[in-house]
């Protein structure tokens, strides 16, 4: 028997008002009725058929993800938190997290969210800036993402706000001024990232013009000097908190730990009492989903030999790193398994000195994929 990792569960909702032209993950747009009954009933049976990796674990985190989760009303999420923990229990102060949208449809029901069980809130805002809001086909205002913001500091103790730089014919100071916004509203938890231009999407099929790579990386820079020097510490690739905020849900996934998915497209990663580890992902349509009784789409063990590239994939986003004593317990593999390569990485800069930590430095953080393809071999 090895000692199994936490355990954390991601909801997929895959349902949202409108499909954004950058956006590449499992979403729909809304043409009737959402089927909430029938998707909870569907949430519930795709668990069950999850319980035998559970192996005595308790939840450490939920996050609700979509699509659109805030669509759903607050009954529903209740629902479906009462399904989860009658099946799985809770650790104590467990972290839920659910995403909504800055509209004023779901800003009406903040209250019910965090009656129903959600104590983390994280809003997609993208920008403060109408026009850049427009060309990313967000259904808000920048009205609407402030008035949400301080809408839900008021509710919860816990807030997160996603926002992009590197936007269509965006400079360095509009990216500033997006970033001193989103700092103003006093968010716990900041998710800084650079929109990126992914397969098939309509910006994949029609670019827009984005900004050079010397103004990107000027953004980047002074972006990370500013939220420093307003108290948000950077923990990893794009996540910045204050007051030791950090996800608990996202270092979890960072530390190699283990998921259950469940809703359509849902990915999870179990490890097994054998040492195994597994991936597995689910239906992607909704109405298939809901219809089949197997919703498994897909499952991969993860190769012996692949362990160490999959982990160090995870744990060198981490600014800090994590233990060394950590890859065996997550891997099942002796850390001298990858001697070579993690000397070869101290030698070039990569990787800091001392043996008990993994932790990239400055420069392995630069080039993380020239880091991570030394553990490919």
């Amino acid at each position: 028997m090895i000692q199994l990792p936490p355990l954390s569960l991601y909801i997929h909702i895959p349902w949202c008002i409108r499909k954004c032209p950058y956006c590449d993950f499992n979403s729909h747009a809304v043409r009737d009725e959402l089927p909430e009954a029938d998707y909870i009933t569907a949430l519930m049976a795709d668990l069950e058929q999850e319980l035998n990796s559970v192996a005595g674990r308790e939840l450490q985190s939920i996050f609700i993800g979509g699509g659109t989760p805030s669509l759903f009303s607050a009954e529903a999420l209740k629902e479906i938190l009462q399904g989860v923990e009658q099946r799985i229990p809770f650790a104590q102060g467990i972290e839920i997290t659910m995403e909504a949208n800055p509209g004023t449809f779901e800003q009406e029901k903040f209250e019910g969210f965090r009656e129903a069980g959600v104590n983390r809130l994280s809003i997609g805002i993208q920008s403060f800036q109408d026009e850049q809001l427009k060309a990313l086909g967000r259904v808000h205002c920048s009205d609407e993402a402030r008035h949400a913001a301080g809408t839900a500091r008021k509710i919860f103790d816990n807030i997160n706000l996603d926002l992009m730089h590197g936007l269509p014919g965006q400079g360095l100071e509009q990216a500033l001024d997006d970033l001193r916004s989103a700092i103003a509203l006093q968010p716990d938890h900041l998710s800084w990232y650079q929109l990126t231009i992914e397969p098939n999407t309509e910006f994949h099929s029609r670019p827009p013009s984005l900004p050079v790579d010397e103004t990107l990386w000027t953004i980047q820079e002074q972006g990370q000097v500013l939220l420093a020097a307003e108290g948000y510490a950077q923990y990893e690739i794009s996540g910045y908190a204050r007051n030791g905020k950090q996800a608990v849900h996202n270092l979890n996934y960072w530390r190699f730990g283990d998921y259950l998915g469940i809703g359509a497209g849902a990915h999870g990663k179990v490890t097994l009492p054998t040492g195994e580890v597994l991936r597995r992902w689910k239906l992607r349509q909704p109405k298939a989903y809901i219809g089949e009784e197997n919703r498994l789409s897909g499952a991969d063990r993860i190769a012996p030999d692949a362990l160490p590239f999959e982990f160090m994939m995870n744990v060198l986003r981490l600014h800090q790193g994590v233990d060394s004593s950590l890859f065996e317990l997550r891997t099942g593999l002796k850390l001298e398994t990858i001697h070579r390569q993690l000397e070869a990485a101290r030698m070039k800069g990569l990787l800091v000195e001392d043996p008990q930590r993994l932790q990239p430095t400055q420069q392995g953080r630069l080039f993380l994929n020239n880091l991570l393809e030394m553990f490919l071999e």
